[in-house]
């Protein structure tokens, strides 16, 4: 017998897991499947913690949805009943010129964000951790801090099923097709469901599971490393804030030690586009080398001396990458019943909350009060657009 819904959300990662919640809140029938088990290490929202910060160099168009997004993070904490969010503090630093330094000012300028410049020796006299380069200017914005992301999505998707969703986890999505109503069949592993609207929120799946991102929302393998500290007094949250850092060697973000469970995993950081490999969702490749362990721990012992001992931990996971590195948040121009959430090009998790409740919008109006004009799918180009764009999908 098939089952009916108001909405489905596939996907229940940082963004899905929020998309059901918002929506099961609203009153909507939702179901929402998921892959793997929930959470997961398989994707793009693992690894203990997440950045999340108000001074935004990628675009000053995302300051509004940020502080949405806190507001959300502080309203799912009390009705979840546990702390979720961490304040540190935040640096954002670079070459006088360069995007993270001047782009995060910016941001705090226009947006009348509390900051404070410093030069590299007022960064390493407040925050000894940090030794960088002489020529170094750095952003300090007092709001920033650390989301637990694995506790998040775990609140999003416990509250909506207390809010009567149904969730399903260990099933795969096969395929959808629009219907002559104009209704949405889904079929999995497990069955077949009929819904009014679909949510997709895939992450490095986007494109297997939505034909038109394909090319548009590129899985890329990225790896994280935890290395314990010589000096670990000098790399607590409170002497540490969260990081992003550009430098000769490329852009680069961080963590204090965080003990949120009563073991310490040492100093967390990566580097943007890891070592650029472009990969597939299905196929990519999780051993850990030692180019690896070289490229990160290079970069440590240079930058962060005293943070730099032995290596505790490596992780491999996944960006999706657009091409401009904005998200895309969108109803498919070909079947506006579906909407997808895509391309968070390694710094979406912050904002799943807001994002959460942008897709619940586009669900049920199938538009939003948020300003995601940055983000829909029509700026971006199809390298090979398909003769006819395909009414639904399935899997081959």
């Amino acid at each position: 017998m098939t089952e009916h819904y108001d909405a489905i959300v596939v996907g229940l990662g940082g963004m899905g897991s929020a998309a059901l919640y918002h929506l099961a809140k609203r009153g909507v029938k939702a179901l929402g499947i998921e892959r793997f088990e929930i959470p997961h290490e398989m994707g793009s929202s693992h690894g203990l913690t997440r950045i999340i910060r108000l001074a935004y160099y990628e675009d000053l168009s995302y300051v509004p949805l940020l502080r949405r997004s806190y507001e959300l993070w502080d309203d799912l904490e009390k009705a979840f009943g546990e702390r979720l969010f961490f304040q540190t503090g935040s640096i954002d630093m670079g070459p006088p010129g360069s995007e993270v330094f001047s782009g995060s000012l910016r941001s705090c300028q226009e947006n009348e964000l509390e900051h404070e410049v410093l030069d590299s020796k007022g960064l390493r006299a407040r925050f000894p951790g940090y030794q960088m380069p002489p020529e170094t200017m750095a952003v300090f914005q007092p709001q920033g801090g650390l989301l637990v992301p694995e506790r998040c999505i775990t609140a999003h998707v416990e509250l909506a099923a207390k809010y009567g969703a149904t969730v399903h986890k260990g099933e795969r999505v096969l395929g959808w097709d629009i219907l002559a109503d104009e209704r949405v069949a889904v079929r999995t592993d497990a069955g077949r469901y009929v819904t009014e609207k679909l949510v997709i929120c895939g992450g490095a799946w986007a494109a297997k599971l939505a034909p038109a991102l394909a090319g548009l929302a590129v899985p890329e393998r990225q790896v994280l490393i935890w290395l314990e500290t010589k000096e670990p007094g000098l790399f607590a949250p409170e002497r540490f804030p969260v990081w992003n850092g550009q430098v000769e060697e490329g852009r680069y973000y961080g963590f204090p030690e965080f003990n949120p469970s009563g073991r310490t995993p040492g100093m967390k950081f990566g580097r943007y586009h890891h070592r650029e490999e472009a990969c597939d969702a299905d196929t990519v490749d999780r051993a850990l080398y030692a180019e690896d362990e070289a490229l990160l721990r290079g970069f440590a012992e240079r930058y962060f001396p005293a943070g730099a001992g032995k290596t505790l931990n490596m992780v491999v996971c996944m960006f999706t990458n657009t091409t401009d590195e904005h998200f895309v948040l969108d109803t498919l121009p070909e079947a506006p019943q579906v909407s997808v959430a895509a391309g968070f090009s390694g710094h979406g998790f912050k904002m799943a909350s807001v994002v959460g409740e942008i897709m619940a919008d586009l669900a049920q109006h199938g538009e939003t009060r948020h300003d995601i004009a940055l983000h829909r799918l029509a700026r971006l180009e199809k390298p090979t657009p398909p003769a006819s764009p395909p009414r639904g999908f399935r899997e081959r």
